[in-house]
């Protein structure tokens, strides 16, 4: 068969036959590992992208709850210095209640030991008086007095020393 323009169809079909089997394994060896690798990195950076955007969304939570916590410590450490406060306030109304219960005590002692040493000197002045009296009415009455009336000359002046020294 002669075809004119000498065109050889078995030749066309031959070379349609290699190049389809050339497109068939350009395909296989390289278009379809080349999609993978391409598919491959689309997805490893599409993960990348959302693992950031879920690490700014971890880091903003955090910052808010921090900020929070921050707050929230704000406000306890004013309440645990208005506590401290109230309880040392309360420390020093107790501490000068006590200071002035003592002062009470140290003076109220004093003046009973200010009493009773008042009390000894008086009696140890009645006694000297007495004693001084005594040797003074000796010494005048010791010649012109008999010894009776001594005696009773003596026991009148210690009832009237014992009564001066009473009141």
């Amino acid at each position: 068969m002669n075809i004119p323009l000498n065109i050889d169809w078995q030749q066309i079909l031959l070379h349609l036959f290699n190049f389809a089997i050339l497109a068939a394994g350009l395909y296989l060896l390289l278009y379809k590992p080349v999609k993978d690798f391409m598919e491959k990195r689309t997805e490893y950076y599409k993960k990348m992208d959302a693992e950031a955007k879920q690490g700014v969304r971890d880091a903003e939570s955090m910052k808010a709850e921090y900020e929070k916590r921050l707050a929230s410590t704000g406000q306890e450490i004013a309440g645990k210095k208005a506590e401290a406060d109230r309880e040392l306030e309360q420390m020093k109304q107790q501490k000068l209640k006590e200071a002035s219960e003592e002062a009470e005590r140290i003076v109220s002692e004093a003046r009973v030991k200010a009493e009773k040493e008042k009390e000894k000197l008086l009696a140890d002045a009645g006694e000297q008086i007495a004693d001084t009296a005594i040797a003074a009415a000796k010494k005048l009455v010791k010649d012109t007095i008999s010894q009776e009336q001594e005696k009773a000359l003596f026991e009148e002046i210690l009832k009237k020393a014992g009564e001066s020294c009473g009141n």
